[in-house]
């Protein structure tokens, strides 16, 4: 009987086989790529594709897994994520929302996080929103002034 070693012991190789599955194929889905990792002969949890992504830097662009490289332009450039953008709102005095295509706010957030403006405190984002958090009032105004002028909204 084979013992299957702890996940985390192959994490390096596996993270190596995770980028080129990801800079080879089209995939959306963490359960595709524990599945495709398995059939490489790789132990896999949907959790250690989770942390291995996260390590890696992917974003999701779209409806598919990006490396870092693929996903980002120079640093201030948002020209390609401008379509993704739908809406901007605020939610009190710090806290302003925007509304994404679907699939496309982590895309968002992780290009917002790279730039590193200084009014922002963090951000969050889920499917098709994302949280950013300013300081207060004022780093709020600063922040709205820029979205509308990189995303137009």
């Amino acid at each position: 009987m084979l013992r299957a070693e702890p996940e985390h012991s192959n994490a390096p190789a596996r993270r190596v086989l995770l980028a080129k599955i990801i800079r080879e194929q089209s995939v959306g889905r963490q359960t595709e790529l524990v599945d495709l990792l398995r059939k490489l002969g790789h132990i896999a949890t949907q959790s250690s594709v989770s942390r291995d992504l996260r390590e890696l830097g992917v974003a999701k662009m779209g409806d598919r897994y990006v490396l870092p490289d693929t996903a980002m332009q120079p640093k201030n450039d948002f020209s390609a994520l401008k379509p993704f953008v739908n809406a901007r709102l605020t939610a009190g005095t710090n806290l302003t929302v925007l509304k994404t295509a679907v699939g496309s706010a982590q895309s968002v957030a992780v290009a917002i996080d790279r730039a590193r403006w200084p009014e922002v405190v963090g951000t969050i984002s889920g499917d098709d929103t994302i949280f950013i958090a300013t300081a207060g009032a004022a780093a709020q105004r600063k922040l709205e002034l820029r979205l509308l002028a990189i995303f137009g909204r």
